[in-house]
């Protein structure tokens, strides 16, 4: 039996590896399939982690491809490690797809944000705010926002992937909520932005013309051999995932240039800053 699910990065790592063992073994894909006693679709599943394949459909694609111990038992562990639960399935109402058993497991993660704070940097309040924006339901604003708030474990996990982002100038001009919820933002995001793995950085409106006018994007970094990196865009449709190497190396060039064109860390700190100055001031 093939149970479907939602694989993450050691579920996507398991597929790409039976199907290069399948590649040495000089079988195709219809000729496993047909010496498994299987549909072709059942393997091509397999293989594009769209499926995971039970205990013993692994051991019978092991014993096809004549893989023994110790590779044989690595396999077996990475797919018991590939179900294994995340803290995200408890919102599986709310986060669908697989961005955030990526995110959990990336060692790096880039991320050109044009018009709120990112979500893992918000407060109660601003991620009730920027909610409210999207649905009036008052219990599915109550659990977006507790999702949103146990998300942030992750930039103080030990070992934290290191994060890096950029923001728009124009995020700290807009009021997202109040003065109160506002200053309490930004207070909180350049407490976040000290922390060793984060770094924030702040583009200038008088940079003009940049490589981010098409919209925010978020890049995925793997240690190498782990998984390959990838490129998360948001669209009011879902979630689009560019895996392609032109596109991946695309939008690492696209932030790169925009990191240039940014404020220094210390420079960004410092507009944050301000702009928290300015909202303590008397209306």
């Amino acid at each position: 039996m093939v149970l479907p699910h939602n694989p993450t990065v050691r579920g996507r790592r398991l597929a790409r590896e039976l199907r290069e063992l399948r590649e040495q073994a000089d079988l195709r894909l219809d000729d496993a399939a047909q010496r498994l006693g299987w549909n072709r679709q059942k393997v091509l599943r397999i293989e594009k982690a769209i499926t995971k394949a039970s205990p013993a459909d692994l051991n019978a694609i092991l014993d096809l491809y004549g893989v023994s111990s110790p590779k044989r038992e690595a396999l077996i562990q990475l797919s018991k490690d590939a179900w294994k639960r995340g803290w995200w399935t408890a919102y599986r109402d709310i986060y669908a797809g697989t961005y955030l058993s990526l995110e959990d497991e990336a060692s790096r993660v880039v991320e050109w944000q044009p018009l709120v704070v990112p979500g893992i940097f918000q407060t109660p309040d601003y991620a009730r705010e920027v909610t409210s924006a999207f649905t009036n339901d008052p219990n599915d604003i109550d659990r977006r926002v507790a999702a949103r708030m146990t998300r942030r474990s992750l930039l103080a996990r030990t070992p934290a992937p290191e994060r890096h982002v950029v923001l728009d100038e124009a995020v700290l001009c807009r009021w997202i909520g109040g003065r109160e919820i506002m200053r309490a933002q930004f207070e909180s995001l350049l407490a976040d932005s000290r922390r060793a793995n984060v770094t924030m950085q702040v583009l200038p409106y008088e940079r003009g013309r940049h490589p981010g006018l098409n919209g925010a994007f978020t890049l995925l970094m793997f240690e190498p051999g782990v998984d390959p990196d990838i490129v998360y865009l948001e669209t009011s449709g879902g979630g689009i995932y560019l895996e392609a190497e032109n596109d991946v190396a695309r939008h690492r060039v696209a932030f790169e240039e925009l990191s240039g064109l940014a404020m220094s860390p210390e420079e960004s700190r410092e507009r944050v800053e301000e702009a928290v100055r300015e909202l303590a001031t008397d209306e």
